[in-house]
């Protein structure tokens, strides 16, 4: 920017600094590489090996950076194929804030401290969007990480990908292992998106493996 000034307010708004994280495994620095590098991502593999933790650790990097491209983070997960979101208590906003907890825990650990994931929502630059009310909307300036692909159709995929608008980034993260699905023509349709994903030019494709396993020693012995 001109003058060493830039006209992104984002990180103005926060009072507290992203934890600065460094890749642990080959994998992980190959996703470090496709993300700077532009590339969208795909990012699949066995629990453990940090997929979502990258994920949204690289977007928020890019969202809170003084030369920022992007406005917002957008989290698009499936409420559906657990089956049992009719019977959780509340309207559906409180339902899906069930699976809105791994993300409180993830950007507790990358800013260390809790509010951290409320606070940015409330600052309109985390969003978190269920598959179910996705359709309809067009997602400009943001970086779009959809976290449990494993768990969507391939229409739920087809829809989520078709909501990218102007200026964003994608990155899906999962694991075709770890569906809830119980018939495989929707478990083979997670295959079936991939098979496409691979072909683009656009997307990094990086199949993590059991010597990617971050989370635990324990984790590691049991895959």
């Amino acid at each position: 920017q001109q003058n060493g000034q830039n006209d992104n307010s984002n990180n103005l708004k926060l009072n507290f600094k992203l934890k600065h994280i460094e890749p642990l495994t080959e994998n992980q620095r190959k996703t470090f590489e496709a993300y700077h590098d532009g590339k969208n991502l795909l990012l699949h593999g066995i629990a453990g090996t940090g997929k979502s933790f990258l994920s949204i650790y690289l977007s928020l990097q890019s969202i809170l950076s003084d030369s920022a491209r992007y406005k917002k983070l957008v989290i698009v997960r499936s409420v559906v194929p657990t089956r049992d979101m009719g019977f959780l208590p509340g309207n559906n906003k409180e339902k899906a804030k069930v699976y809105e907890a791994p993300y409180l825990a993830i950007f507790s650990e990358l800013f260390e401290r809790g509010d951290a994931y409320e606070y940015l929502k409330s600052k309109n630059l985390v969003d978190f969007i269920s598959t179910s009310f996705i359709r309809g909307i067009t997602l400009n300036d943001s970086i779009i990480v959809v976290d449990e692909i494993a768990n969507m159709t391939l229409h739920e995929l087809d829809s989520v990908i078709t909501r990218v608008g102007k200026n964003c980034k994608i990155i899906f993260c999962g694991d075709f292992r770890q569906s809830d699905f119980t018939k495989d023509q929707d478990k083979n349709g997670l295959k079936d998106f991939m098979r496409i994903i691979d072909r683009m030019k656009s997307f990094g494709f990086i199949d993590f493996k059991e010597q990617d396993i971050v989370r635990s020693s324990l984790v590691k012995d049991y895959i």
